[in-house]
């Protein structure tokens, strides 16, 4: 349960120590390119070091070693707070002899004297991807190459509780600790407040757009239910004590149906259609928190988790239980449709994640772990992708169906709260316990759907930092994901 009312915030420590990593094969091609440049300045993607080399005899390019000198054991990367371990003595020799390479790079260019504009050159366009032998690190490699934006960073004052994509415009709903609604519209060059509204009492549990954007729909602790005007911020509906206890999830299921689940495992829906501030049924079938709420275009079945370990299916249309699993000795916290809706993977307090056919729910007919870290979020971006976090701060893209770790998508340096992804795919949106909101781009994924995944997996492959991610040097890029 990673929600802020059951966790406070500060349960991570914001600090990660890899200096114990295992040796991943340092001296090898690509790793002995990025390895450690951890002090030079204006990194791209990661482990990947700007080189502007000054054309022409009128500036003096020779410079000593103490400029690029390191000026402490630990460096801090204010891009992704994280505090990041480079003291040992075989790092600062890899340090040394690119710092030797650039600088020589750089006089001889200057010695050319053709042009006087700036040239900027990165070691990861020498290397040629095509000398990996795994397709995962090749596509990683290309995809590295490219230029990648994504709006800038959002910090709010109050702790962001849950946010959403608006499904057409580029708008971020956001919701808070102390119960409001904030609007952004956002942009690769500034994101703009567009307005602020008092929904709720208490503590905003989850928000979500209607299917049309024209609404809102957001659940709290109060236990209410609020239908929010997108463009007027006005009251559209409220459903006042819609639930006996706090509602913890929300899930829209067409333009008229809403589902909640509250902490005490009760699971209703909702039409908006009818005056009544009634649900159209209410079940309640295990005893913990409903995580999460998962429903296909067929709409026929809601399927809960729930913490006490249960995949719950309720039948729509009979308003009965469908079929309920054997229970796992781990909360169920988060889940999603794959595979043409033919699969439903299941992620848990554990770091275990659980594959099940659709409707067939009694049983997982795979399993297999993923991090050893508490997965909270899962989120569906291809038919066989999915991003997940929790407690670690890590985003990760992991290949889910079969199972497969692909890398590190970005970070927090504490626990991520929540996550979605915009209405054309090319950004998710995270936020953490520090109230930052931070995007990330994962266009790229367009083109891992069709790798071939069957063969044995690469331990090097998930040892890469994907294009999106913030990290910066080798500690970090080869974090431990094994």
């Amino acid at each position: 349960m990673f929600r802020y009312d059951f966790y406070p915030p500060g349960r991570g420590n914001g600090f990660i120590d890899y200096s114990d990593d295992e040796d991943l094969d340092a001296a090898e091609n690509l790793t002995e390119l990025l390895a450690d440049q951890t002090d030079l300045a204006d990194f791209i993607g990661f482990g990947i070091v700007q080189e502007n080399i000054v054309m022409g005899d009128t500036e003096n390019t020779e410079s000593s070693d103490d400029e690029f000198e390191p000026s402490q054991d630990v460096v801090e990367n204010s891009d992704s707070d994280f505090l990041v371990d480079t003291s040992e003595d075989d790092q600062q020799m890899d340090l040394d002899t690119t710092i030797k390479s650039l600088e020589s790079k750089g006089n001889e260019a200057s010695s050319s004297g053709t042009s006087s504009k700036s040239v900027e050159k990165r070691i990861i366009d020498d290397y040629d991807s095509n000398d990996e032998e795994d397709e995962i690190v090749r596509k990683i490699l290309k995809e590295l190459k490219k230029p990648r934006l994504k709006p800038q960073n959002i910090t709010i004052e109050d702790f962001p509780t849950d946010l959403s994509f608006h499904p057409v415009e580029n708008i971020l709903a956001v919701g808070t600790v102390m119960g409001d609604v904030m609007i952004y519209k956002y942009t690769n060059e500034e994101n703009i407040i567009l307005s602020s509204h008092e929904v709720h009492t208490k503590a905003i549990r989850d928000i979500e757009f209607s299917l049309d954007g024209r609404d809102i729909y957001s659940c709290s602790r109060d236990k209410s239910i609020m239908m929010t005007d997108f463009e007027t911020g006005k009251l559209k509906r409220f459903w006042d004590k819609a639930h006996d206890e706090p509602i913890y999830t929300l899930t829209v299921l067409d333009e008229n149906l809403i589902a909640t689940g509250d902490d005490d495992g009760t699971v209703r829906l909702w039409d908006t259609r009818i005056r009544e501030s009634s649900p159209t049924f209410s079940l309640k079938e295990v005893e913990d928190y409903i995580s999460c709420i998962i429903t296909n275009n067929q709409k026929k079945l809601l399927v809960c988790l729930s913490g006490d370990g249960y995949v719950t299916a309720l039948n729509i249309g009979s308003k009965k239980m469908f079929v309920q699993s054997e229970p796992y000795e781990e909360e169920l916290t988060c889940g999603g449709i794959f595979r043409n809706e033919s699969k439903l993977v299941v992620g848990s307090s554990k770091g275990n994640f659980y594959t099940f056919n659709w409707g067939e729910f009694g049983y997982h007919n795979d399993a297999f772990s993923g991090p050893v870290t508490p997965i909270s979020l899962m989120l569906p971006i291809t038919e066989r992708i999915a991003i997940t976090a929790g407690e670690e701060g890590i985003i990760k893209a992991m290949h889910l169906v079969p199972g497969r770790v692909l890398g590190i998508v970005g970070q927090h340096s504490l626990a991520v709260e929540t996550m979605d992804i915009c209405n054309d795919g090319e950004f998710i949106a995270t936020s953490s316990h520090d109230n930052d909101i931070r995007f990330w781009n994962i266009k790229y994924f367009e083109d891992f759907d069709a790798i071939n995944y069957n063969e044995k997996p690469s331990k090097k492959a998930s040892k890469y930092n994907l294009p999106s991610s913030l990290h910066a040097n080798r500690s970090d890029f080869f974090a431990d994901l094994a």
